[in-house]
């Protein structure tokens, strides 16, 4: 099933998730002309986010107090919690995400406002990031992708949409029938979609996001979307209309 669109009316043009979708293809054709060269598996272990690394420099950072150690670990942390969330490791990856973004993230970005939903996105990307080096801190392999800030983006959706009504293209062979769906079915599909992602895989990125991670980051980023888009309405300015 594709996800098209929803029922609710549209207030203001979504520039920010524009932004976003922009960026996250430019950087995916970025990476297609890096494997041409044979640069894409080292581009992705210096700036995916790479568990068994990240707990290297914070351990040492806590055990050697030391004014290096806390700069090795802003310099080694700081880059890839911050760029993986925009790198792709499959087509269907970035499809599925940016798909997601498109339809779920727009209405987000009217009730945050341009700048909180980028505030939200980068936020929901560098905490989902972080709870997975927590759930699998010896993973030796880079983790990259949307997954954790648009996983996110569902939470705060449903949490803030949960009677809305997801206008999608169901596929029957050569035929696709419009029928609506609602929105917290979508939340069963997004896992679902989790286990299809490394299809059509990148060759050099066959070593890349572990399903089973996949899957727990989603869990997480629900909850954080849905606690960390409650905090940013709550403190918006009355007078901020956007």
């Amino acid at each position: 099933m594709i996800p098209i669109d929803d029922n609710l009316p549209n207030r203001y043009p979504p520039l920010a998730t524009y932004g976003l979708i922009g960026l996250n293809v430019a950087l995916f054709v970025m990476e297609l002309k890096l494997e041409a060269t044979g640069q894409l598996g080292a581009f992705l272990q210096s700036w995916g986010v790479v568990g068994d690394r990240m707990t290297s420099v914070v351990t040492d950072a806590i055990r050697n107090p030391s004014p290096a150690a806390w700069v090795a670990l802003i310099v080694m942390s700081a880059g890839p919690l911050l760029f993986s969330m925009f790198l792709h490791s499959s087509f269907s990856q970035i499809l599925g995400n940016m798909l997601f973004l498109w339809v779920f993230g727009k209405r987000i970005e009217e009730i945050l406002g341009h700048g909180r939903f980028l505030l939200f996105y980068v936020l929901c990307g560098i905490l989902t990031a972080i709870a997975q080096v927590a759930i699998a801190p010896n993973l030796a392999v880079p983790v990259v992708g949307a997954n954790g800030a648009v996983s996110a983006i569902l939470g705060a959706y449903l949490l803030n949409f949960p009677k809305a009504k997801i206008e999608t293209l169901l596929p029957l062979f050569i035929l696709f029938i419009p029928i609506e769906v609602p929105a917290l079915f979508y939340v069963m599909w997004w896992f679902i979609q989790q286990a299809f992602y490394g299809i059509g895989q990148l060759t050099v990125l066959r070593m890349v996001n572990p399903t089973s991670l996949g899957y727990w980051a989603t869990g997480v980023g629900l909850f954080i979307g849905a606690g960390l888009v409650s905090l940013l309405v709550k403190y918006k300015p009355k007078t901020a209309i956007y």
